[in-house]
């Protein structure tokens, strides 16, 4: 399905897709590009960015905004989740910033949405805030990156609970269990929980993807727990991806265990710093990253519609 919708201003127009064409999408990706040199930072998260290639994905829809035939905006809306609001992420090109192609994005969404929407604000920025108000969305949801460096890593050697054993994570062997793991680990998390193995693939699919950094661990021959880190190369830069434990086997410190495997495992890698994400409404979990030396460096907004 394709539509065109115009918009009341000279020259702009707004393309709704259910999928991209190899062109369409790297003309996104080389857009995406441009706004992270100059923001500093991605406007579209790893999720997003995926999606963007691969043909049609269930839930997920694209919007090009042009001006004058060039491509001067995008967003990208998912709506799979079963309670909450269709989620957005948008950004404008910083040669074509200023002249309303942001809020024309916005309202997009909203009448695609019938004014039931989330929209991502990543890095929390000045121009972020005043769009969400001119919108009417209201902050709901904050995400921290915190850091901490890993020279010296004063990580002592972790502890594991009793009968727990860990090793690294085999492609194809264990996509299955993991998937299992990771639902139940993140039932309560809108994203991380909802993972598939196209999902999977996709992340195995990537650059960035290496085994020996991705740990699990087991009792009883069964998998209870994973810490899968990520580096990115070009900023020198280790990350905990995603960390998760079964709920019957919380409380025991495996959480803790395998977070510092990870890092030690990163600064093993000559990785000067480690970063990681963490809801601001979880107080137990920044309680235990900020007992390991992590601080907080920038934050992610979330605003959605009242309605």
């Amino acid at each position: 399905m394709t539509t065109d919708v115009p918009l009341p201003a000279p020259g702009r127009e707004i393309q709704t897709l259910d999928a991209l064409d190899p062109a369409q999408a790297e003309a996104v990706l080389a857009l995406l590009g441009e706004a992270a040199r100059s923001d500093g930072r991605q406007a579209v998260s790893e999720q997003g960015r995926l999606q963007l290639r691969g043909g049609h994905r269930a839930g997920v829809r694209h919007f090009l905004l042009t001006s004058a035939g060039v491509l001067a905006g995008y967003a990208q809306l998912e709506d799979t989740d079963p309670v909450e609001a269709p989620a957005a992420e948008l950004v404008v090109h910083p040669a074509h910033r200023g002249h309303g192609h942001g809020r024309a994005l916005g309202a997009a969404l909203l009448a695609a949405t019938g004014k039931r929407l989330r929209v991502w604000a990543h890095g929390g920025s000045s121009a972020a805030r005043h769009l969400a108000q001119v919108l009417g969305l209201s902050l709901f949801r904050e995400l921290r990156q915190l850091r901490r460096t890993l020279i010296p890593l004063d990580i002592a050697e972790p502890v594991l609970p009793e009968g727990v054993t860990v090793r690294t994570f085999v492609p194809g062997q264990d996509d299955a269990a993991w998937l299992a793991v990771n639902s139940a680990a993140f039932a309560h998390h809108p994203e991380q929980g909802s993972l598939t193995q196209r999902d999977l693939d996709d992340r195995k699919a990537e650059s960035w993807f290496d085994p020996k950094g991705f740990f699990l661990a087991e009792r009883a021959g069964g998998l209870i727990g994973f810490h899968w880190t990520k580096v990115h190369a070009r900023e020198q830069l280790g990350e905990v991806y995603v960390v998760g434990v079964l709920p019957d086997a919380q409380g025991g410190g495996l959480g803790k265990a395998l977070t510092a495997i990870g890092l030690r495992h990163l600064a093993a890698e000559g990785l000067p710093t480690a970063m990681l994400y963490v809801d601001a409404d979880n107080p137990a979990a920044l309680k235990v990253y900020e007992r390991m030396g992590f601080t907080t460096h920038e934050v992610d907004l979330m605003y959605r519609t009242e309605s």
